[in-house]
């Protein structure tokens, strides 16, 4: 799949350190000097054996489910992830990391099309067709089309910080956060007013996030019943005060894990959580780890 392909070779090719510097050498790499996509031929200058000496391996979209996987190209995968490379899949390559075997017992993605048949020919794996991207360490899968930009300022932000991961989204027009299906991604732009009944309300919540916040305190705030508060968020926002709220105050807090020394317990009151251990919930039922990886992983 040509996007697949090109996916990671515009993101990884365009990231630049704060020194100005390219921290990524990008290689496309094949069983053959030459492969054919359904609308033209590719000269591709590496062969497998650069996968033995890359620190990240990403496996791009197959077109035909029903088409011949070449061992060698399992070898070299399954080599490097004995290895310790990360290794990860976008659209339908994850059809090819599961051959392997990685994603044995794992959570996974794939676009949704063919998620279904994923699991069908996979039991071992449990498939979500709901999200963009799957994030295990070292194992990741993402959806198709779009979701692969995802995955790819994913590992960026991984790697070198959230600036240099903007930086790279700005360089191909995408934003470093899209709705729907973004329990990993935790940056947020502060709402704005847009003249609906909740639009004005969603300032005040952000300016007051840090405060204990009643669902009735919100409502009379909003000059309406709870219930018809609860009714008009679901309809404009997508969701509940409270997990509008919770997301808020989580993503504040992933703020402060990266660019400062506070405790859990100090982030958890600046951000308007009860405890250290409400926040740890919270933060691991949206971001799917600890404060502390979230820590090691992002602040460098």
């Amino acid at each position: 799949m040509l996007a697949d392909l090109a996916t990671p070779c515009e993101v990884f090719g365009r990231v630049r350190d704060p020194e100005g510097d390219a921290p990524y050498e990008v290689r496309i790499c094949s069983l053959t000097a030459r492969v054919r996509s359904e609308h033209l031929a590719l000269d591709v200058p590496w062969r497998l054996a650069s996968l033995d000496r890359a620190d990240t391996v990403i496996v791009p979209g197959i077109d035909d489910l029903d088409g011949d996987v070449p061992p060698a190209l399992l070898s070299a995968i399954r080599r490097a992830l004995r290895r310790g490379a990360r290794v990860a899949s976008i659209c339908s390559g994850a059809f090819l990391l599961a051959a392997t075997g990685a994603l044995d017992g794992l959570r996974a993605t794939t676009h949704w099309r063919c998620a279904a048949e994923l699991a069908r020919r996979h039991p071992e794996i449990d498939v979500d067709p709901d999200v963009l991207y799957v994030d295990h360490g070292r194992v990741l899968t993402s959806a198709g089309a779009a979701a692969g930009l995802d995955l790819c300022l994913h590992l960026v932000r991984r790697d070198l910080g959230a600036a240099v991961a903007s930086d790279a989204a700005r360089a191909v027009v995408m934003p470093l956060e899209r709705g729907g299906g973004q329990a990993q991604f935790i940056t947020h732009e502060p709402p704005a007013d847009d003249g609906t009944s909740i639009g004005a309300l969603l300032v005040w919540l952000e300016q007051q996030a840090h405060r204990p916040l009643s669902l009735p305190a919100i409502a009379r705030r909003a000059g309406m019943s709870t219930r018809t508060l609860g009714r008009h968020f679901r309809r404009q926002v997508g969701t509940t005060p409270a997990r509008w709220l919770s997301r808020t105050r989580v993503r504040r807090a992933q703020r402060l894990l990266e660019t400062t020394d506070m405790s859990v317990e100090r982030i958890a009151a600046a951000v308007g959580f009860r405890s250290g251990t409400v926040l740890r919930e919270h933060f691991a039922k949206m971001v799917g780890i600890t404060p502390r990886t979230h820590r090691r992983s992002f602040r460098a």
